[in-house]
């Protein structure tokens, strides 16, 4: 596969959406070399030469059929291939007891969490191996919520609040850019997603949110540091 050429994928649902891309690629890229194939024989057969004179064609009316039909067809397919991975990914959210609330506004991600007044501005923290839930909302204009290693994509409308999951299988620091053209400071409205293992997310939840929202990633048994009044958040 083209794997070598993709973000590197950290994400549960992220294999099923590179194969969907994978195989549309080969579809136009297949179609893209017998029509440019095509278009050089013609070229040659159908050159100027010496002493040849034009001459009018009707066509063909099989061939016309021919290649409405079989675009059509490849559509088809590939929309009933894209349906169980759609459903999976945007019409279900599996539970979980971690929510984010992310609001986007011209240039930044304003990020804030249950239980918790603190205001996170441009920096998201989540554990390892937990179902996210995020609910996107926008306080301007149409913003794209865009991690591309997490294989996740979703405009923030203002007006409506969307909810979109991910699950992310690596710790690391992923960027987070605004996808879509939303002003003058668009290409300067970038965040960061820091994934945490479980013990390091308790420790920046102590340190940074209320004690009400610092449990949620604490395993049974597993004792948290007393929460400091002040967040690092910056407001």
């Amino acid at each position: 596969m083209l794997d070598w050429w993709l973000p590197e994928n950290v994400s549960t649902y992220g294999q099923e959406i590179d194969w969907l891309f994978h195989l549309i690629y080969y579809v136009t890229g297949a179609t893209f070399v017998l029509v440019f194939v095509t278009m050089l024989v013609f070229i040659v057969i159908y050159r100027d030469r010496p002493g040849r004179t034009a001459r009018y064609t009707h066509g063909s009316t099989p061939l016309e059929i021919a290649w409405t039909i079989v675009p059509a067809v490849i559509l088809v397919i590939l929309t009933f291939l894209s349906v169980p991975a759609w459903s999976r990914i945007k019409m279900h959210v599996p539970p979980t007891d971690f929510d984010v609330f992310v609001t986007a506004k011209q240039f930044n991600w304003q990020v804030t969490y249950p239980g918790t007044d603190q205001v996170f501005l441009d920096e998201m923290h989540v554990p390892v191996n937990r179902v996210v839930r995020v609910h996107l909302r926008s306080q301007d204009v149409i913003h794209s919520f865009f991690v591309p290693q997490f294989r996740m994509k979703q405009d923030v409308v203002p007006g409506r609040e969307i909810v979109q999951w991910f699950e992310v299988t690596k710790p690391g620091k992923y960027e987070l850019p605004c996808a879509e053209l939303c002003g003058f400071g668009h290409s300067g409205m970038r965040g960061w997603i820091y994934v945490h293992t479980p013990d390091e997310y308790a420790k920046w939840a102590a340190e940074n949110l209320t004690a009400q929202a610092a449990p949620a990633a604490t395993t049974p048994g597993e004792k948290t540091a007393e929460p400091k009044k002040e967040g690092k958040g910056k407001k």
